[in-house]
């Protein structure tokens, strides 16, 4: 393995330890207060929030190997990260498709959304960096897996910008369901994301195979 390829694979890893770092504390706190304050779009984001730790660990556990096993094939370490994160777009979808069919059936409004709207704009803000810090070594790297990771990643804007139009629409107007036609496009996104990372093992199309 050569020098600059080390050094980014370290890059790669310790933007993968802040996303299982940093989602699991937004996840935790996202689900106590939503819970407290009956919200179910911030309880939902923060079980979202999960999925991304699965990416996260996934592409950890694919470097460390990589590290490990310099002399071995990197496709296999690289096609099983894949699977993890393909799964996690999965998993993701089904949340989210749960969250909006809760929202329909539920009819409790929340006790406020102010919660909703600072970590939404926390997460906008630390999620933009990781994604396009995780695409650029993704590059770097020529690797499907910490691209698809990446694009996990991109998912989580979308859910913070979510959140934060449904928080506040629901401050100023009162209206509880104005994020069930945006969760349903981010259903349709992430299981689309979902099915191209299966369809890349399937086809055997990654790059450093």
């Amino acid at each position: 393995m050569e020098t600059s390829e080390i050094k980014f694979y370290k890059q790669a890893y310790r933007l993968s330890l802040f996303t299982i770092g940093y989602n699991l504390l937004e996840g935790i706190i996202s689900m106590i207060l939503g819970y407290n304050d009956k919200t179910l779009t911030l309880f939902g984001f923060g079980i979202d929030s999960f999925i991304e730790v699965m990416s996260g660990i996934g592409i950890a556990i694919m470097i460390t190997r990589i590290q490990q096993n310099s002399t071995s094939s990197k496709s296999t370490f690289e096609m099983m990260a894949l699977k993890i994160t393909g799964t996690a777009f999965y998993l993701l979808s089904t949340g989210l498709l749960t969250g909006i069919i809760l929202n329909i059936i539920h009819h409790e409004k929340p006790e406020t959304t102010f919660w909703g709207v600072v970590i939404s704009l926390i997460s906008i803000a630390v999620m933009l960096w990781l994604m396009l810090a995780k695409r650029r070594i993704g590059k770097k790297l020529h690797s499907e897996p910490i691209i698809a990771d990446s694009n996990c990643t991109k998912i989580c804007i979308y859910m913070s910008v979510v959140l934060l139009a449904s928080s506040l629409i629901y401050q100023l107007t009162g209206f509880v369901y104005a994020d069930v036609i945006g969760a349903a496009g981010l259903v349709y996104f992430s299981f689309t994301e979902g099915k191209e990372a299966f369809e890349i093992i399937k086809n055997k199309n990654c790059k450093v195979c």
